[in-house]
């Protein structure tokens, strides 16, 4: 599998990491080493977590370790990468705080599990050895992740943001598999919807906010704040368009703060989704340095993979099946039944679930959110302006935006998805509301584990119960005491970036669902964020 990957999978071997993609050159696994406290670093750590010193050294190490996480690849994401494939996450014998994503060779892909012993193996690619590891007879000490801990900072001041600002209008473009239209002409569509939902005009725009926005150099852009400035000839104030927010709806947040702050009255929020963008990770042609390296050589080029392995090693550690998994996506289903706009509209069983094709275990094709083509927008207007909008405000009694853990995919959170239990606990030290009070949650489902680990992170139920939570979909599904994502989700409705979510909370909190309408909804939960980061914010009727 990994003899013939072309340059644009292999690490960069002139960068600081070098040393670690040539070590093999002698049999021997290398890592870093703190010069001031000793303490063993992974080859990307450039300062010591516990005493801060940099320029560490190099070490070696034996190149035993231990499975914690693992995932059998079963779809063709790429054609250097024919499954079946093991990605795994190692733990060094050494050090278990050191984790090496990489493949698992020399023995039948289904006999990889969590808690394998195994050993280094160099597979030598052009001027590239990479650590690929195989099953050991050595023994090795049980590894213990540790679960998710968090410290919430306390609010600086007792004024709360977010009691300033509301949201006002929402708005969907067409959602479709293929559509064949342009990303700007969809979000053009849902950017017109929002605003005729609010009743404001494009000239009472003064911000705009973009997720991810775009890159490139200036001039007629597909998507992004420059694309749309130019489309509806936005003279806006204040403008921003990044992906490094607190999860996909920290947007909407940074929108928040700037009409908060007196810097602009109406912002427009908006995302774009594309199937002909599916994210994964990619080289830009050349050799991969930077945190792509660390993946991309070993086939983990897919969201898929990087969420499935904390999928197996929660469902290893907590001794879940996979059908806690298989009630999140009948529940969506269930949902969806009564969602006109909903892609997947089919009602499914967990049979039905079970036979489904494999992508990346513990995942198969009802795991997975509908990749399609769509545009979201969301208005956020200065409060004492909403009242006089068009439809009722929605208030925003907090937000959750705190970094409690690594932001990494492999050297934190390993027995959960990382980044969310800090956002989690920073949103309700904001509010005196509680989890009872919340009517209906819009969780984000990117996969049907980001789910279970909302439900955990935001205390509905203990840590590894979200299994026991969520069985037979009916406190969870309609009529349920939780409902999660009524709308059906992205596992139905399709990927928005967990605009969708956002928008489902508008309408029942408005009363403007339809069939699907919570009856009395007035405390809505949004979350956004597959992986990292992260954020949620909870959100009111004008009560």
């Amino acid at each position: 599998m990994t003899t013939a990957l072309a340059a644009s999978t292999l690490p960069r071997v002139d960068g600081p990491s070098g040393f670690f993609w040539t070590s093999g050159a002698d049999g021997t696994l290398r890592v870093l080493r703190c010069t001031g406290c000793a303490r063993l670093l992974h080859p990307a750590v450039e300062f010591c977590p516990d005493c801060g010193a940099g320029e560490p050294v190099v070490a070696s190490v034996s190149g035993q370790g231990t499975v914690v996480a693992c995932t059998l690849d079963r779809h063709p994401f790429s054609p250097e990468f024919p499954p079946p494939y093991v990605v795994a996450v190692v733990a060094l014998a050494e050090d278990p705080r050191i984790r090496l994503t990489t493949n698992v060779v020399g023995c039948d892909p289904e006999d990889v599990t969590v808690g394998l012993a195994v050993r280094v193996r160099f597979a030598r690619v052009d001027d590239v050895w990479l650590p690929l590891f195989e099953p050991s007879t050595a023994v090795v000490a049980p590894v213990a992740l540790p679960e998710p801990s968090v410290t919430v900072r306390r609010p600086a001041t007792r004024e709360r943001f977010e009691r300033r600002v509301a949201l006002t209008g929402v708005g969907r473009s067409v959602f479709g598999r293929r559509l064949g239209r342009t990303p700007l002409a969809l979000q053009v569509e849902a950017c017109r919807a929002a605003l005729d939902d609010c009743g404001l005009t494009a000239s009472d725009i003064d911000g705009v906010c973009a997720y991810p926005g775009t890159i490139g150099l200036p001039g007629v852009s597909e998507g992004g704040v420059r694309g749309l400035e130019q489309a509806l000839e936005l003279r806006p104030s204040w403008h921003c368009g990044a992906a490094e927010v607190p999860g996909q709806a920290g947007a909407v947040v940074s929108a928040m703060l700037a009409v908060a702050a007196g810097l602009c009255r109406n912002v427009l929020c908006f995302t774009t989704v594309s199937t002909a963008a599916v994210p994964r990770l990619r080289s830009g042609g050349g050799r991969v340095g930077g945190e792509g390296q660390w993946r991309l050589p070993f086939g983990a080029v897919s969201p898929a993979h990087w969420v499935a392995l904390y999928a197996s090693q929660y469902l290893a550690r907590y001794r879940v099946g996979r059908d806690a998994l298989g009630w999140v996506a009948i529940s969506a289903r269930r949902h969806a039944a009564r969602n006109a706009d909903a892609l997947h509209r089919d009602l499914l069983d967990m049979e039905s679930y079970a036979a489904a094709r494999t992508i990346t275990t513990p995942f198969g094709l009802f795991d997975c959110d509908v990749p399609c083509d769509g545009a979201v927008a969301v208005v956020v207007s200065a409060l004492d302006q909403a009242r006089d909008l068009r439809r009722p405000p929605v208030r925003v009694e907090a937000v959750g935006t705190q970094l409690t853990d690594p932001q990494s995919w492999d050297q934190g959170t390993l027995t959960h998805q990382p980044g969310l239990f800090g956002p989690a606990a920073h949103l309700w030290s904001r509010t005196d509301l509680r989890q009872g009070d919340v009517d209906v949650a819009l969780l984000y489902d990117g996969f049907t584990f980001n789910v279970l680990c909302w439900l955990e992170a935001l205390g509905f139920c203990g840590i590894g119960e979200a299994g026991d939570f969520v069985v037979g979909a009916e406190r969870i599904g309609p009529g349920g005491s939780l409902p999660v994502n009524p709308h059906g989700g992205q596992l139905t409705t399709g990927r928005s970036n967990g605009f969708g979510q956002l928008a489902e909370a508008v309408a029942q909190l408005r009363g403007q669902a339809g069939a699907r309408q919570v009856p009395g909804a007035e405390v809505a939960l949004a979350t956004s964020g597959g992986g990292i980061p992260a954020g949620c914010l909870l959100l009111t009727t004008d009560r």
